[in-house]
């Protein structure tokens, strides 16, 4: 994919840091983004009514919303936004929370730009890759299970709900994959752009929601099977 789709991507910077926020800003518009500062949560739920946006830059500690509730409220309505959660708070059940919430990323502050630079550019690059997959075949099913990779709704034999969007792209990268052996750390990479400084608990995590939306019994999977010291599997081979 070439880098020039993704320039002129539209991010929403919110951070209350003026200092911190105009270095960004003038970095990001170097590399070709078009940036939209925000200093409190407030107002970036109010650009992000207005406005449309490729990707968001989120502080946690922020006035009025803090940014694990914009990161919510954001999501409920936008499944698919990629979100970049940038904070001092480090600790293991911070990044987790973040995630959890719908975050596609987390970076801890002190950080290299390069670092924060290249992840911007793996998630949109991403996002790209997972529209482009979704446009191809929306639609998925496997025994009484019904996923919708366009809008994130699913159906099991209980009825209707939403995935989040890592939820969704967790499932669309096994399903891609289908009878392949996938390990946390493959799945961290790709699914969640990460590489390092996250535990792999968050991959158990996500699975075990899988589990317990799609699975008959999530005690004994028969579609997302674990493979040990090595990682997990999906089939729907039955």
């Amino acid at each position: 994919m070439k880098d020039a789709k993704i320039k002129g991507s539209k991010i929403l910077l919110v951070e209350d840091e003026e200092a911190l926020a105009v270095g960004l800003e003038f970095n990001l518009t170097e590399e070709g983004y078009s940036v939209v500062r925000a200093e409190d949560g407030k107002k970036a739920l109010e650009l992000f009514e207005k406005q449309e946006f490729d990707l968001i830059i989120l502080d946690i500690m922020l006035p009025y919303y803090d940014g694990f509730e914009v990161a919510r409220i954001i999501r409920e309505k936008s499944p698919q936004i990629p979100i970049l959660m940038l904070t001092a708070k480090s600790a293991p059940e911070d990044l987790v929370h973040g995630l959890a919430l719908g975050a596609d990323d987390y970076l801890t502050k002190p950080f290299h730009l390069e670092e924060l630079l290249a992840r911007v550019k793996g998630m949109l690059r991403r996002k790209m890759w997972y529209k482009g997959i979704s446009d191809i075949r929306s639609i998925f099913r496997f025994g009484e299970n019904e996923v919708n990779f366009e809008n994130f709704s699913a159906r099991n034999k209980n009825g209707s709900f939403k995935l989040t969007m890592h939820e969704a792209m967790l499932l669309k990268y096994l399903i891609e994959n289908k009878n392949k052996i996938v390990s946390r750390q493959e799945l961290l990479k790709n699914v969640w752009n990460i590489t390092s400084q996250i535990d792999t608990r968050t991959v158990d995590n996500f699975i075990a929601r899988l589990r317990k939306y799609f699975e008959p019994d999530a005690a004994n999977p028969i579609y997302f099977k674990s493979v040990r010291s090595a990682g997990y599997m999906f089939s729907d081979d039955q």
